[in-house]
């Protein structure tokens, strides 16, 4: 049972569907994987084996019955420690909210069960989703499954692991400035961002509310399509959802390129990039150019703002989310002879990189600075969007590499949060202008996974996937990680 943890969701549907292998078989074949490996990789916060083995006798039962099923019936999935399920230890990998157990569950998860899907358990995560390494967070370090002294990305790396090693079909993340495409750059497998209101929000634990944006990290891009279709479209528990329909991208995947006009924006092709990576885009880029499309360069001049707008931005609202966790509603409480003493006590639980964060944007909002640093950042991520707009009226999609370089070594940047913030200078962008992008694997270097990011219009995301569909389907990838590795 082994070989099915890495076939694909839709093969595994397939085969679901023919009665070749039940979903209680699936689901304890998965567990059985998490079982054995992940005490090394690490993927994992909590399992929820009784849950998932319930959920799949449930759809065995449906299936039975001769009952309509979902398109994900008895697919295994993970879910980030930052998306609610009733019931369900929640932490968002922080020790203010160890022991806590929504009393809901969140929309996007709603939708997965809906669906069919089997809900493996909570993955691990940088604290509060503030990290590009996963090594924030306040419970365990994990490990990427291409080389165990390596960083799985950040902050979905939990989930972006657990795919890559066969520990899940799939898995949900959040994408606050690159969350959910670095560390699938990292692992080797395939990451979503959707359009800001494409997927809604309600239950996902807040960084940035007008950047955070949950996604899929799956085996291949026709996998990315079947999960995003399970999850999104409008929801009135969140007022920022688009009330937009919600199409079949499976259909948008036909692999066809010709006359496709493809920008390359020199920003994210310089010296801040590794050249084998910037050359591995290239090289994958070129192969579409031979099968009809058009490649120019061009420039994204407020790119270079980027950066310094995202991390003023996102803490101050990172500052005004974290607030509600004081000790006095639910999560850690501190025992304190006075109530401040008690807030203070309480939130010494945050790890050092959430402070940080939670000082800068505090820093950032005080009065009399607020419109030198808020409103300024706020003015540039307005420029951002308008240089976005500029070149979508010339080109379909927009290709950059996904991150800088490959996944760097475990604590390599924990003592310098500049160049681990740098890890995310290609992705962050994307998030300021609300924009949909994927990274898909286009290559190696030194036997490490490249991502290549595929940038489109708001609420294009079927142009978005073809284009990354017609990637995977010209490289044709070999993206199982030594796993034999891993279980040693």
């Amino acid at each position: 049972m082994d070989e099915l943890c890495y076939e694909p969701v839709h093969r595994l549907a397939q085969r679901l569907a023919a009665g070749e292998v039940s979903a209680r078989e699936l689901t304890q074949a998965f567990l059985d994987r998490i079982q054995a490996l992940d005490g090394t990789v690490g993927a994992y916060l909590t399992v929820t084996a009784e849950l998932a083995l319930r959920q799949a006798r449930e759809e065995d039962e449906r299936r039975r019955r001769g009952e309509p099923v979902g398109p994900l019936s008895g697919i295994p999935v993970a879910v980030k420690d930052n998306l609610c399920i009733q019931g369900v230890p929640t932490t968002a990998a922080s020790r203010l909210l160890a022991g806590y157990r929504p009393p809901y569950t969140a929309t996007a998860v709603q939708r997965l069960r809906r669906a069919g899907a089997v809900i493996l358990g909570k993955t691990n995560m940088d604290e509060f989703a503030m990290g590009s390494s996963t090594e924030n967070s306040a419970f365990r370090t994990t490990r990427n499954p291409w080389d165990l002294e390596r960083v799985p990305g950040g902050s979905s790396g939990g989930s972006a692991a657990a795919v890559a090693a066969g520990e899940a079909a799939a898995a949900l993340g959040s994408d606050t400035g690159g969350s959910i495409r670095q560390p699938a750059a990292f692992c080797g497998v395939v990451g979503l961002k959707p359009t800001y209101g494409r997927v809604s929000r309600y239950g996902l634990i807040a960084f940035a509310s007008s950047l955070d944006q949950i996604g899929p990290l799956t085996r291949d891009v026709t996998d990315a399509a079947l999960v995003l279709e399970a999850i999104a479209g409008p929801d009135p528990a969140d007022a920022t959802s688009a009330p937009v329909p919600v199409p079949s991208w499976r259909e948008s995947l036909t692999g066809e390129v010709k006359g496709l006009r493809i920008g390359l924006p020199r920003e994210f092709f310089g010296d801040a990039v590794e050249a084998a990576v910037a050359g591995a885009v290239r090289a994958a880029v070129e192969r579409l150019v031979a099968d009809g499309a058009t490649a120019e360069e061009t420039s994204l001049p407020s790119a270079e703002h980027a950066l310094p707008a995202y991390y003023l931005i996102a803490t101050a609202e990172a500052s005004s989310n974290l607030a509600r966790y004081d000790g006095v509603r639910y999560g850690y409480r501190a025992d304190a002879d006075t109530v401040e003493g008690m807030y203070l006590e309480t939130r010494k639980q945050f790890g050092a990189e959430v402070k940080r964060r939670i000082l800068l944007g505090t820093f950032a909002l005080r009065e009399g600075y607020a419109d030198a640093y808020y409103r300024k950042a706020l003015q540039v991520r307005r420029l951002i969007k308008d240089d976005f707009d500029r070149l979508f009226a010339t080109f379909d999609v927009l290709i950059t590499p996904t991150s800088p370089g490959v996944a760097f070594p475990l604590g390599a940047r924990t003592e310098d949060p500049l160049a681990m913030y740098a890890a995310d200078i290609c992705t962050l962008p994307v998030n300021l202008a609300g924009l949909p992008a994927v990274s898909v694997p286009c290559g190696f270097v030194d036997g490490l996974p490249v991502g290549l990011q595929v940038i489109g219009r708001p609420f294009a995301e079927d142009t978005v996937l073809r284009v990354a569909y017609a990637i995977e389907q010209r490289l044709r990838l070999d993206l199982r990680p030594p796993v034999g590795r891993v279980a040693a």
